[in-house]
């Protein structure tokens, strides 16, 4: 087995938002990993006395934990029971029902010698890879099928859209819904998650499909991936795919090879 992790933050002097970890447990028997995109909140009142890094090491810690304590609960049970410990850990003094109280996107795998179990919440992006070289990715599309104009302005999609039926969800400080499922062991051959951050390279700026980037992270690692993100951001500078984007973002990504 093979695993492999990089990030790097988007600004200088800035903490990076996204958190990510991966498990080995002693019996060799299966593993897992866990990653996070912290969402940046617009500059003034979050109502919360916290750092969105703050927030992620919290929610990510218990993830992990519980996802490897608890192989009884499946991976949206330990979702929600995560975001219920962080919420306990700052109800006081902190308003957890304010639209922009700290949150972030979620990928979460579990796997065995029997079977993988994922999880994708908001626009953070899991790969599949089966033993023929076929990718698979695993979306949480709600972003791509909201209303139009929805997104038009952050105070829209708060209103609107963020963490309401109908819109999108994120891991806030509330139980949320979450593409979820089961594959076999023997179906995979490798996994592969990125924040969006990173899927910049497929997502903004077409260099190439899923299988393509699955590739690069098989010949150069993830490192390899995210400079390769950077350097088309950098070469960007008539701002052709960047557009209202910021420049860099916080890029994470995670390869295991099973």
């Amino acid at each position: 087995m093979r695993i492999e992790l990089a990030t790097a933050a988007g600004l200088a002097g800035r903490p990076n938002e996204d958190w990510a970890a991966t498990v080995l447990p002693a019996s060799g028997q299966g593993g897992g990993l866990v990653l996070l995109d912290g969402v940046t909140p617009p500059r003034g009142d979050d109502g919360c006395a916290h750092s969105v890094p703050w927030f992620t090491a919290r929610l990510g810690g218990a993830l992990v934990e519980l996802s490897g304590s608890r192989r009884d609960l499946p991976l949206r049970e330990i979702l929600a029971e995560s975001i219920r410990r962080t919420a306990d850990t700052h109800r006081s003094p902190c308003d957890l029902s304010h639209v922009r109280t700290p949150q972030a996107t979620v990928v979460m795998v579990r796997w065995d010698e029997a079977e993988i179990e994922h999880l994708v919440l908001s626009d953070s992006v899991l790969l599949f890879e089966s033993p023929g070289g076929t990718v698979r990715a695993v979306l949480d599309d709600r972003l791509d099928r909201l209303p139009p104009g929805s997104l038009a302005s952050e105070a829209i999609a708060d209103a609107q859209v963020r963490n309401k039926e109908g819109g999108f969800s994120t891991a806030a400080a509330v139980a949320v819904r979450a593409v979820s499922g089961r594959t076999p062991r023997a179906g995979v051959r490798g996994v592969a998650a990125m924040s969006d951050g990173a899927s910049r390279w497929t997502e903004m700026f077409g260099e190439g499909d899923w299988a393509d980037c699955l590739g690069v992270l098989h010949k150069e690692g993830p490192q390899g991936l995210i400079d390769r993100v950077r350097a088309l951001e950098k070469a960007d500078t008539d701002r052709t795919y960047l557009r209202r984007s910021k420049q860099h973002d916080d890029a994470t990504a995670v390869y295991a090879q099973l």
